[in-house]
């Protein structure tokens, strides 16, 4: 069963999302889709929507903190009031652009972890380490595991190249599985893919061996395309 993850990012307002969602709930109810989809909009469209199970709403980011003064921030009483309890950590665009370090990420982790939510946290290398080779990859990539605990039960993981999102530019089969393997013969949690994954190459990379779904970001925003990459993935 796959798992399918739409990240909004900045984009969508209130109204759009609601519609969205609406939507995307209506499919997967008359289709009877049993793959596990998650949807992260921003948090000013947070609202309390009635989905079906396999549906779940998420934050893109929040503070460890229930509630403080982080101006810009949210926290746990914001997330609550929507009965919000799945996030996304370490995303690259919250390390390489917003500059979050690890120990800032790994804080996060365990906050969040303590309260039991689904975690969604992402790993992956900038270009210039893909290029020294395999070795240097992986010895990037488990840097981001410092601080975490990888046993912790509510946790999916999701590798993203940096080099891959937003780009158009998707990893090869080969990278892909090269990576994805030797994760999962250390971690034994579900792995997703990130990183320019489209209508047309979602199902091919989610049959991937190592592959349990993706996380979307650009392809996934208009919901008739989102509808379609489940569509294309409801029976791997």
């Amino acid at each position: 069963m796959a798992i399918i993850a739409s990240n909004f990012k900045t984009n969508h307002t209130r109204k759009s999302t609601a519609s969205f969602i609406n939507n995307v709930n209506d499919y997967l109810n008359s289709s009877a889709i049993k793959s596990e989809v998650y949807v992260f909009p921003s948090s000013t469209s947070f609202d309390s929507f009635n989905t079906v199970s396999n549906l779940t709403l998420g934050a893109q980011n929040a503070y460890a903190t229930a509630k403080g003064s982080f101006t810009g921030e949210i926290g746990t009483e914001q997330l609550d009031e929507f009965a919000i309890k799945t996030i996304l950590i370490g995303h690259s665009e919250r390390r390489h652009v917003l500059g979050e370090s690890q120990e800032e990420t790994a804080k996060k982790f365990t906050f969040y972890s303590e309260l039991g939510y689904k975690i969604i946290y992402c790993i992956g290398e900038p270009l210039e380490v893909k290029q020294q080779g395999i070795e240097q990859t992986l010895e990037y990539v488990y840097e981001q595991f410092v601080g975490i605990d990888t046993n912790y039960e509510n946790l999916i993981l999701a590798y993203e190249p940096v080099w891959a999102i937003g780009t158009g530019v998707t990893a090869s089969n080969t990278d892909i599985t090269s990576i994805h393997s030797v994760i999962k013969s250390k971690i034994s949690k579900p792995l997703l893919y990130g990183g320019s994954v489209k209508v047309a190459n979602v199902a091919e990379i989610c049959a991937l061996d190592g592959v349990d779904g993706a996380l979307i970001g650009t392809a996934s925003w208009k919901v008739e395309d989102f509808k379609q990459i489940i569509e294309n993935t409801k029976d791997l």
